[in-house]
């Protein structure tokens, strides 16, 4: 069977001497495609699912600090405004959860959420707080167009006044939030019986009934959504749609999958498959898609160190700041901070690299070693490879330290008409400063070669001066 087939996937052959014909394999896979997934659980295997599944979360759920609470246990006689609060603060540490856990392992996301909560602990808080500050928080996280959603999201909420939306039509017209937060938060946090699909649904279902279409194909993935909205169990939704995520998050696993241990393998097709022909393995469904290639690019990033000393002669460094640029509000890494960087098309030598950079550097900030500043040291330090989803940055990393010639806020007042924002730190802003990744790479590789290079360009000035004392030899 071809590859849009289910039962036999495509990359494990039988014989070609029983093969259909290529035109009536392929008709008779594309209906048969459209048969198996249409072929929705039985209500016995419904039944079954739902109540194995549960079982096993029950006994299995990892303990995250999300799910702490939403597991807050019900009293009676509970004040109406009481329960409206905690519902609202259930749905807070879902919606939380579940954007920083997108594209993000869990163990990554413990940390970065238990922060957050404390910074800011209810919708409301998080309403009052600056992009730049919920940027600091999220630095490392990667993806930062969620935390400006998450923000954009709890302003418009707070300043509807009607509360925190409470069925899947209301969340979606939240900034950021699409179908599965929409139904991760509804469910969890409001007992809404709708469904959630993400990749370890995906897969989860893919193996129950041993899809193999392609699981990014628009009406693949609607089939998927319609298995998933069957099996939600109508008493405990927040919990089976759990339960389906952490079965494929810990046992049903893209590599490797544990089906030992697994409370639906009596109802899973793929394994059932699997036994009756040794060529078929479970990791085969669902199909693997095809990854985008990435497009490479290259930037070159200059550290620029402004001091108040007129040499590296070992003293007090507490005059010396880094400047940094603000991104455009729009686009990668929106609003974020980072060193003066130029993108340079295509790879570039050391000599191209610096006439780009002196060009920035003179239109935006008239910093020109000719007029308005000293050069007191210019190195190369090195190159980093920065993977972003679809792009393979290579960056080029150079340190620039000038003494200026004028006072810094005459210098910086006479930018370039353009639109952007900046500021200068100091060595212990900017080491606790929330930056990205990328820029926090830049700035281990700046320490490391002025703990190893700076201290020796200090001691041969220390001996230049020296020499030329009287009497020296």
């Amino acid at each position: 069977m071809d590859e849009d087939g289910i039962e036999k996937p495509s990359k494990r052959k039988r014989n070609a001497a029983i093969a259909k014909p290529k035109e009536q394999r392929q008709h008779s896979s594309k209906k048969q495609v459209v048969a198996d997934i249409e072929d929705l659980f039985s209500d016995k295997e419904t039944q079954k699912i739902r109540a194995s599944l549960l079982d096993w979360y029950d006994h299995n759920q990892r303990d995250l600090p999300w799910r702490r609470i939403t597991q807050t246990k019900e009293t009676p006689f509970k004040e109406e405004e009481e329960e409206e609060e905690e519902e609202e603060r259930r749905a807070y540490g879902v919606w939380v959860s579940e954007v920083m856990l997108q594209q993000t392992r869990v163990q990554t996301v413990i940390d970065y959420y238990n922060r957050w909560m404390l910074k800011w602990p209810t919708l409301h808080h998080l309403a009052q707080a600056s992009l730049e500050e919920v940027n600091e928080m999220w630095a490392g996280l990667g993806y930062y167009r969620r935390a400006r959603f998450l923000l954009e999201g709890a302003k418009m909420i707070v300043a509807g006044g009607d509360g925190f939306p409470k069925i899947v039509s209301s969340l979606r017209k939240v900034p950021g939030i699409g179908d599965y937060t929409a139904g991760a938060i509804a469910s969890i946090a409001f007992k809404e019986v709708v469904p959630v699909v993400d990749g370890n649904v995906i897969r989860v279902l893919a193996r129950l009934k041993a899809i193999s279409a392609n699981p990014k194909d628009k009406v693949t993935v609607k089939k998927f959504w319609k298995l998933a909205a069957q099996l939600v169990d109508p008493h405990r939704p927040g919990d089976f749609n759990q339960s389906l995520m952490e079965l494929g998050a810990t046992l049903c696993t893209p590599v490797n999958p544990s089906c030992s241990s697994c409370p639906v393998s009596g109802q899973c097709r793929a394994l059932t498959i699997s036994k009756l022909d040794k060529l078929v393995l479970i990791t085969d469904y669902p199909a693997k898609s095809i990854k985008l290639k990435q497009r490479h690019e290259f930037s070159a990033v200059c550290a620029v160190e402004i001091t108040g000393r007129q040499d590296l002669i070992e003293g007090d460094q507490s005059s010396s700041v880094f400047l940094l640029v603000k991104r455009p509000d729009e686009g990668l890494l929106a609003g974020l901070w980072e060193f003066p960087s130029v993108m340079l098309g295509k790879e570039a030598d050391l000599t191209r690299r610096r006439k780009e950079m002196n060009h920035f550097l003179k239109k935006s900030f008239r910093l020109d070693p000719q007029k308005t500043c000293s050069v007191l040291l210019r190195e190369d330090i090195g190159e980093f490879i920065h993977i972003f989803t679809h792009i393979r940055l290579k960056v080029y990393v150079e340190l620039l330290i000038v003494h200026l010639k004028g006072d810094m806020s005459d210098l910086f007042s006479k930018q370039s008409g353009e639109n952007m924002t900046w500021k200068c730190v100091d060595r212990e802003a900017l080491s606790s400063l929330g930056l990205t990744s990328g820029v926090r790479k830049a700035c281990t590789m700046v320490q490391k070669f002025k703990q190893k290079s700076v201290s020796t360009v200090s001691a041969a000035a220390r001996k230049r001066t020296n020499s030329k004392k009287p009497g020296s030899s």
